[in-house]
């Protein structure tokens, strides 16, 4: 049972089945893991924006993925955002919450290690103004493992735009994390139809595990 099935009505389902959306692809052979705006801001719902109710799960997951794909030696990125307040720099979000500077610290438990590089971002997607794809290209990662929140806004951007640039796009259901439940079920469906996988982080974990080193995979 999809996550999304107590959602999504059946005449939905039948205009996209008639379309054949929403099958699912071959991973590739060299992934990359986005983590994206994993901070207190979103997480906590101490903060106006945050939530946690899906955050705190959210960063469960995230903990397990981020262990099994350093093992691999997979690339790790993170996003934030920025800490200056300026009118230019909020642009036209729609919230009218202006964020405390510690509402962009990335979380302790997901913290990042030193060569695992921090994007700062002003807008949704993890791509828009970064170098995120400069970073990718230099990897030559064919496969994108997306993760953090929110899966409507920031997630569902990042998504639309690694499926423009032609990346193989992976979501692992329990790595993501929304503050409504329907805006999380609905666009995780979408995506899923149209954009990328949405799978099992069981699933994704043991994709991460026949990446490992042979060392590291003896070793274990």
């Amino acid at each position: 049972m999809a996550i999304w099935d107590d959602v999504i009505p059946e005449s939905d389902l039948k205009n996209f089945r008639k379309a054949q959306y929403g099958g699912e692809t071959e991973l590739g052979s060299k992934p990359a893991i986005v983590v994206v705006d994993m901070s207190w801001g979103f997480v906590d719902s101490r903060y106006g924006r945050g939530n946690s109710e899906q955050g705190w799960p959210a960063v469960r997951a995230i903990q397990r993925l981020l262990e099994r794909g350093r093992e691999a030696g997979v690339p790790i990125f993170f996003t934030t955002g920025y800490n200056d307040t300026s009118d230019a720099s909020h642009g036209r979000w729609k919230s009218a919450v202006a964020p405390d500077p510690v509402e962009n610290d990335i979380v302790p438990e997901l913290a990042p290690r030193p060569d695992e590089p921090v994007l700062r971002k002003r807008r949704a997607s993890a791509f828009f103004g970064t170098d995120l794809l400069e970073f990718l290209i230099y990897h030559g990662i064919d496969t994108l493992i997306v993760t953090g929140m929110t899966t409507s806004g920031c997630v569902r951007a990042t998504v639309v735009d690694a499926f423009s640039y032609n990346y193989i796009v992976v979501i692992p259901e329990e790595c993501v994390g929304d503050r409504g439940v329907v805006s999380h079920k609905v666009s995780l469906f979408d995506m899923h139809m149209k954009y990328a996988d949405v799978l099992p982080l069981e699933r994704v974990l043991s994709y991460l595990a026949e990446r490992r080193p042979a060392a590291a995979a003896v070793s274990s």
